[in-house]
């Protein structure tokens, strides 16, 4: 890594952790992670799955916040630079375009793996302290899965934010990607599958089409949970895949992180701007 890429990556690291808006994010997913711990833990007092309930529900809580903060944090990477003029000097440095955006990804990326990595261990700290956290190589599986979805969402964030204008535009859009991903995707799918009833093995290929439903088997899968929980395409997943199911969500993933990484690349790269390509 040369001592330029280095030196804005570190920039780009500190801009992001400075940012209050990754902190509010920060604060609200630990707050609701302490309250689905609580919650796990007085259903478990009353004679239900207070581990298996909490889990669920933190990787729900996590398929909402996890993929906006990443968006937002690459949204705002290019196009807040672009709006206060500051590309522009960035442009002119002996750096090419491609480095700049690299330095862009992986000091956002840093950033987000510190916030994340955070809010995980004081949620683990206070499962372990109350007894709700009995596997912690499950709890590292999912934590893994789901750097793995920031990595994804920031990387479509830097590609809503590499032609935006205005940080505004860019946010905008960022958040009509999540409502897509969040609420269209999978509302959708199943309303189309109850309209024209697809099978579940279309429904499970569907779901490779969503990085946020590959998440959502990889962190089942990592928990060791009944698919059942998923419908007809977990249990379509199960009877097809099986062993390989966590492979192939893995791959999905990846496949997901890679194309979007070098569409968002090409994007700024042949952005109309002056500098050196």
């Amino acid at each position: 890594m040369s001592p330029g890429l280095l030196a804005l990556t570190a920039k780009e690291f500190a801009d992001t952790t400075r940012s209050r808006w990754l902190g509010g994010f920060i604060l609200a997913f630990c707050a609701l992670g302490l309250g689905l711990s609580l919650v796990g833990n007085w259903t478990s007092s009353l004679g239900g799955g207070g581990f298996g309930r909490t889990t669920a529900a933190l990787i729900n809580l996590v398929l909402l916040i996890v993929p906006l903060m990443s968006l937002t944090a690459g949204s705002l990477a290019l196009s807040s630079e672009r709006e206060r003029r500051t590309l522009e000097f960035l442009l002119s440095l002996p750096l090419h375009r491609s480095e700049i955006f690299w330095a862009k990804y992986m000091g956002s990326g840093a950033a987000l793996l510190a916030a994340l990595g955070a809010a995980f261990g004081t949620l683990g700290v206070v499962l372990v302290l109350r007894g709700g956290l009995r596997d912690l190589a499950v709890y590292a599986g999912c934590f893994f899965a789901t750097v793995l979805l920031a990595a994804v969402c920031l990387a479509l964030g830097l590609l809503a934010s590499s032609r935006s204008r205005r940080a505004a535009q860019a946010v905008g859009l960022a958040l009509f990607v999540w409502l897509c991903l969040v609420f269209a995707g999978d509302l959708g799918l199943l309303g189309t599958a109850v309209a024209v009833r697809l099978r579940p093995a279309v429904l499970l290929a569907a779901a490779w089409l969503n990085p946020l439903s590959l998440y959502r088997l990889l962190a089942i899968d990592a928990l060791a949970a009944d698919l059942d929980v998923l419908g007809p395409a977990g249990l379509c997943a199960r009877d097809s895949l099986g062993s390989w199911l966590k492979p192939a969500a893995l791959a999905g993933l990846l496949a997901w992180l890679l194309g979007v990484l070098a569409a968002a690349r090409s994007a700024f790269i042949t952005a109309p701007f002056g500098g050196k390509a």
